[in-house]
């Protein structure tokens, strides 16, 4: 993220700090994502003196995460209660409303007839899978107009997610505001940011991960390209939201810990190196690779340069540093993964293992596809355990010190 960005978003002057809420990639492991945010509006409900009215001004999301944020801002105006409801949408899913494999059932008797098969389906389709049941899910589940309705009212002032275009390598982010003349787009190498009322393609386009589903055609700029999933080239994840002047933000990201503990999961028996499984996941973990660390990291050294000059020149720029919380797994969610792969789709597991995907490791990229209800609660669980132990926190940075 350039110096320019943190800067001008440090320098900007309001009487209401806008909080701003970034939501990461990551497939089935977004699910995180929703047990803390459930935390939360627990613990401001029990917080008194705090409104119960929708808490972040500012929403951007990431693959899996761009969905959630739609949906909390199709829901802002029910403040605390959006939470809720985004919990029960994900209580109510399994892998089957969100994608669908269709091979001959015979074929599962044969791993090399099957390979060749889904080989075909792959150069035929460009992915693995068929999301075609997700566009529906999202059409019923996502109020488009109520986003539109939020932003009016001021409930909310942005809503942005970002996809990855295979026709330009540019990495976008498309802005919904109340007002298309307002609105002030960026450009920086490599990235573009444009207004756009957001659709159900937006979402389709920025959680098509790479491989598994297909690219979703948009219009930027007068002309067609092709777009897959939002955390390709995703190297700057805060600079949306303080493009779109956040003074505040929460980042929740789906990280994987530190990887050792599945070292010997990760690579293939007596040495022979990683299986194809666990070189699948590693990729899949390359692709939604939280560049957090390097966004939060500057904009503290930013902080720290500009409160380091003779406090006239501090006072005269009236710069007040950006305050960002990041919230991420305390656990390893391939391991966890690991416990619940019997319960991804027969046929899902057929394809994978036909294709050595789920040896040694499979748990890495079956965490991803698993849309069923006990690995969805468990990372539910967690994101709420883990916020509960950050309380205060996540108090402060919505209430103030």
């Amino acid at each position: 993220m350039s110096l320019s960005t943190i800067i001008h978003a440090g320098m900007r002057q309001y009487e209401r700090p806008p909080l701003a809420l970034v939501l990461m990639g990551g497939g089935a492991r977004t699910a995180y994502q929703v047990g803390v945010l459930r935390a939360l509006a627990t613990l401001l409900q029990s917080h008194p003196g705090v409104s119960r009215s929708f808490p972040f001004q500012i929403l951007v999301g990431t693959s899996a995460g761009a969905i959630n944020a739609a949906f909390l801002a199709g829901r802002a105006r029910e403040g605390l209660q959006a939470f809720e409801e985004l919990a029960a949408f994900w209580g109510r899913l399994r892998s089957i409303d969100v994608y669908r494999l269709n091979t001959r059932r015979w074929l599962r008797f044969s791993r090399v007839a099957l390979a060749l098969e889904l080989s075909r389906y792959i150069q035929l389709r460009g992915a693995l899978l068929d999301n075609t049941p997700l566009a529906e899910l999202l059409r019923q589940g996502i109020s488009l107009g109520n986003i539109e309705s939020a932003l009016r009212s001021k409930t909310i002032d942005a809503l942005a997610v970002t996809g990855s275009s295979y026709t330009s390598g540019v990495h976008w982010t498309f802005c919904q505001t109340a007002s298309r003349e307002t609105f002030q787009p960026w450009t920086s190498p490599g990235r573009r940011a444009e207004f756009q009322p957001l659709t159900i393609a937006h979402l389709m386009a920025s959680s098509a991960i790479p491989f598994l589903f297909p690219a979703t055609a948009l219009t930027v700029e007068g002309r067609e390209e092709y777009f897959g999933d939002g955390s390709m080239r995703q190297i700057t994840p805060l600079s949306p939201a303080m493009h779109l002047g956040a003074q505040k933000i929460l980042v929740i990201g789906v990280g994987q810990p530190e990887r050792s503990g599945l070292a010997a999961a990760l690579l293939g028996t007596h040495g022979r190196g990683p299986s194809l499984g666990s070189m699948a996941g590693h990729v899949m973990a390359s692709v939604f690779h939280d560049t957090l660390q390097a966004d939060v990291e500057q904009t503290r050294r930013v902080a720290e340069t500009i409160n380091g000059l003779p406090q006239e020149a501090v006072t005269a720029m009236r710069y007040k540093a950006i305050n960002v919380l990041v919230m991420a797994p305390t656990q390893s969610l391939d391991a966890l993964a690991l416990q619940y792969t019997d319960e991804l789709p027969a046929t899902i597991q057929d394809a994978l293992g036909a294709l050595g995907m789920l040896r040694g490791g499979g748990g890495a990229l079956a965490s991803y596809l698993l849309f069923e209800q006990d690995f969805v609660q468990s990372l539910m669980a967690m994101g709420e355990l883990d916020a509960t132990a950050r309380a205060a926190e996540l108090i402060e940075l919505i209430t103030g010190p």
